[in-house]
């Protein structure tokens, strides 16, 4: 979230950037929460007099014979303090929930307007204008199995099988080999966080209609969506040390997701279920960091899919088409030979301070300060959508799947599947 005091102090800035973001109420929620915080300010001075009044009253009555009207007196504070501490409450949970709903601000180089603003900023490889459709591919292979998925667990679930899982696996480990070169620790992480975590990370969608996340009912538990969201909630309610930073994870999940609001996207086969594996890259730095690392774990993502030889461009997402946490975010995506597009495939944000004062994650400086940290998120391999691009890329015309160079040392040394 951001903070109070900037949204007061910058207040057309908040509003404006929200509006760009698609939050068209973002105005009306800005103005109730300022004034709430204004009757909460109030609340809390008359509260903290009547608290003082008290104080005196008990300090006066010790040791000595009881007043009858200071006895009064206390029997009425307590019934006065306890209704100016729920009106206290009731704005203080105001404001909380207003701030969750008011978005990032945007990076001045973010372009304006929707999605089909955004800016193609790169351009690799070369675009096939031929490929195999990976879903009659893989399905006639016996690689996989969306039809007892969807007897286990309905649609949009799937198995895979043989040699396409161990492609699943081969894509595993090779982007954990490159994520450890580059200096991030590798972490399993809980497939299940509380709200007070699901709400810090900045999953709020911008209509009701379109959350993503499946509850766990009678419980305060949520499956993730991304492995961004526990890692954001690894080092909540701490300070860290200046020294430390920057501190680099890499969590492996599955992911869950309803898709709601999904409708019209590319859904096809494997590209857009309700689950699936990835690999996620996670920073914590210094605000001054947050630039510079941006454009690392993009690069990482380009040494990914360069070395599975895989055409791509990355964009510069609008800001119609950023989440609530994201101040800028790049997506990679590649050329799909089938649909003859780029379609998306992997993203990395620059959250800044806005996870981080969510879950009061901070550093402490070494001329002693404290300040909120900034948090960064890419995608090193999503498993799903990365099998669709290599089966897409790999299937040659006499039905086998040729191994990507990268993947052999994973598949037996294999030159086809």
């Amino acid at each position: 979230m951001l903070d109070l005091n900037f949204i007061r102090e910058n207040r057309e800035l908040v509003e404006k950037s929200a509006r760009e973001k698609g939050y068209k109420n973002a105005n009306i929620t800005i103005k109730e929460v300022l004034e709430a915080d204004d009757f909460r300010k109030k609340i809390l001075s008359q509260t903290e007099a009547l608290r003082k009044e008290r104080n005196e009253i008990a300090a006066k009555m010790k040791g000595g014979k009881p007043d009858e009207k200071l006895i009064a007196r206390g029997k009425a504070l307590k019934t006065e303090l306890a209704a100016e501490e729920t009106k206290l409450e009731e704005y203080e949970a105001t404001i909380k929930a207003g701030l969750a709903s008011i978005p990032n601000i945007i990076m001045d180089d973010v372009p304006l307007g929707g999605e089909e603003c955004s800016i193609e900023v790169k351009k690799w490889g070369e675009n096939k204008k031929q490929g195999t459709d990976h879903l009659d591919y893989a399905t006639s292979r016996g690689w996989l199995d969306f039809e007892r998925g969807a007897k286990v667990a309905g649609a949009k679930f799937y198995y895979l099988k043989g040699d396409l899982a161990l492609l699943e696996n081969a894509l595993l480990q090779f982007g954990l080999k490159k994520i450890r070169e580059h200096g991030f620790t590798f972490m399993t992480v809980p497939d299940m966080v509380s709200s007070r975590v699901l709400t810090g990370t900045g999953f709020n969608p911008r209509t009701s209609d379109q959350s993503d996340e499946y509850y766990i009912e009678n419980e305060d538990l949520a499956m993730i969506a991304t492995a961004e969201i526990p890692l954001t909630g690894y080092h909540m309610d701490e300070i860290l040390d200046e020294s430390d930073l920057p501190l680099f994870y890499a969590g492996y999940s599955a992911c869950f997701r309803k898709e709601a609001g999904a409708y019209g996207k590319y859904t096809r086969g494997l590209f857009r279920v309700h689950q699936f594996n990835k690999l996620e890259m996670y920073a914590f730095c210094l605000k001054e960091q947050s630039k510079e690392i941006h454009e690392k774990i993009l690069q990482i993502e380009e040494e990914i899919w360069q070395e599975l030889n895989i055409p791509y461009h990355i964009i510069n997402i609008a800001a119609g088409d950023l989440g609530a946490p994201a101040a800028k975010k790049y997506d990679l995506e590649y050329w799909s030979p089938v649909n003859q597009k780029y379609q998306e495939l992997t993203s990395c944000s620059n959250c800044t301070d806005f996870q981080s004062r969510s879950v009061n994650c901070r550093v402490r400086r070494k001329d002693g300060s404290v300040e909120f940290v900034h948090t960064l998120n890419g995608t090193a391999i999503s498993m799903a959508r990365t099998l669709v691009a290599v089966l897409e890329n790999y299937a040659d015309e006499n039905g086998k799947l040729k191994v990507p160079k990268v993947l052999k040392p994973y598949l037996d040394n294999r030159d086809e599947l």
